[in-house]
């Protein structure tokens, strides 16, 4: 039982291959989508209130360093191997089978849990827009399954899913042209209220600058490294991309760069406008333009967190349609998800199983703490592509790299100890969650994958 046979590096995968048509721009917009979102929007708030106060700027760094270090690692993979499937693919180069399933297991945990809770993230600001006019849903179609509350489906973030998922059918062209203009209004918003921002900072509100010593400032970057989740969904894009072993370095640390400049411009001037421990509220950064009597500007940020948190949905659901393509074209999961529209070029099969999935889970699974679930699944994913970069320059060191990791095997070592360290902070309850995700993952590879695979059934398909 060969459970660490490998894929070559090169082999051809034009059977059922998508549409070349990104460039480097476009992924640069489509990770910038991803990235900027719930973070900034929500977790800033909350991270600054009850984790690390004025010393949240410590916080993005720390997180922004351990994703930097895992961007080089990934950037290496994907111009090295262009192909669908981001840390799946890489895995199967440099480890083999059962850690690429491990690995796209784990992702799928990544971009299914995290697009139902942005989905639902969505839902609330957009109810909060509605009640801004006076108008509001009833309380049963509100929010998920919660008999004791009288809700009993999420409706807008079930139908805003749907929306998404149509979209997605219609080409990645089309989907990235929408998501390049959400993107500038997203990134317009964040700008506004730094400009707005920066003349009502109150340097005393940065005292006491680390209210909860390093410890907090640490658990501070575990809890924000969420914000920064999405960089690696650009990878997911590789063959629809045009001269992916230029672009897509150059697209997943753009993008990168983009995002953490913004998060510690925003981070310093909310923290320096409004008392850290005032900070604890949904909606911190339209909170804090409401704190300095600046309701108008507060208004457009709402608007902007709504398209912000639509472009992080619209990314991370390409992301999860992308991997149930490459997986099923590997043969471990059926071979429908595999299936190419002729018109679209989009993988119409794996788009809207992933649509209908996201859709059940937003509109009735309560998420809350299972949300910590995407941030351990995305470091684990991190930590074993980074470690991939170093074994594959031992093991094959001629493989053509059109883009290479700096100071190996230094950065992928870095990668890998900032990511586990910050696993390790997150709960016991995420651990067990994480493990049992895991054992499932494992028995669906036993009773299914491992027979099915393309590897175990080298004869050329017939389709």
């Amino acid at each position: 039982m060969d459970l660490f046979r490998k894929k070559q590096v090169g082999k051809s995968v034009s059977e059922n291959s998508l549409k070349r048509v990104l460039g480097a721009f476009d992924l640069t917009l489509l990770g910038v989508g991803a990235i900027i979102g719930t973070g900034v929007f929500v977790l800033t708030g909350v991270a600054a209130a009850e984790y690390a106060g004025p010393a949240l700027i410590l916080s993005f760094i720390i997180a922004g360093l351990a994703c930097a270090f895992a961007a080089l690692c990934y950037s290496e993979f994907a111009s090295m191997i262009p192909q669908s499937g981001s840390a799946y693919t890489y895995g199967y180069v440099a480890f083999g089978e059962l850690l690429a399933w491990v690995l796209g297991w784990d992702l799928v945990l990544e971009y299914g849990l995290a697009s139902s809770a942005v989905a639902s993230g969505w839902s609330g600001y957009f109810q909060s827009l509605l009640a801004g006019f006076g108008w509001h849903l009833p309380t049963f179609l509100t929010s998920a399954f919660d008999p004791s509350k009288g809700t009993f489906v999420d409706l807008p973030a079930v139908i805003i899913v749907l929306l998404v998922t149509l979209l997605l059918t219609r080409g990645v062209k089309e989907s990235a042209k929408f998501n390049a203009i959400m993107v500038v209004i997203k990134v317009a918003v964040v700008l506004l209220f730094i400009a707005i921002g920066v003349w009502y900072v109150e340097p005393t509100n940065w005292q006491p600058f680390m209210p909860f010593g390093a410890s907090g400032v640490v658990a501070g970057a575990a809890v924000v490294v969420f914000a920064y989740f999405g960089f690696d969904a650009v990878s997911t894009a590789a063959e629809e991309v045009k001269n992916p072993q230029r672009n897509l370095p150059i697209g997943i640390i753009s993008a990168l760069a983009v995002c953490t400049i913004l998060y510690i411009a925003v981070s310093l001037i909310l923290t320096g406008i409004v008392p850290f421990n005032l900070l604890n509220v949904k909606d911190p950064v339209a909170f804090a333009l409401r704190f300095i009597q600046q309701d108008w500007a507060a208004g457009f940020i709402s608007l902007g967190a709504i398209v912000g948190i639509t472009t992080v949905l619209i990314v991370m659901m390409f992301g999860q349609t992308r991997l149930f393509y490459a997986i099923s074209r590997d043969g471990l999961l059926p071979k429908k998800l595999s299936t190419v529209h002729p018109k679209s070029q989009v993988p119409i099969t794996s788009t809207w199983v992933t649509g209908g999935l996201v859709a059940i889970f937003a509109g009735f699974i309560p998420l809350n703490k299972l949300a910590e679930l995407t941030s351990i699944g995305t470091l684990f994913a991190f930590a074993t592509v980074s470690l991939g970069v170093a074994v594959l320059r031992k093991t094959q060191p001629d493989l053509h790299r059109p883009f290479k990791t700096p100071l190996v095997p230094v950065i992928p070592i870095l990668a890998v100890v900032f990511c586990v360290y910050l696993m390790l902070q997150l709960s016991a309850f995420t651990w067990k969650g994480f493990l049992v995700w895991l054992v499932i993952g494992l028995g669906i590879y036993i009773g299914y994958g491992y027979r099915n695979s393309k590897l175990n059934n080298p004869e050329p398909s017939k389709s």
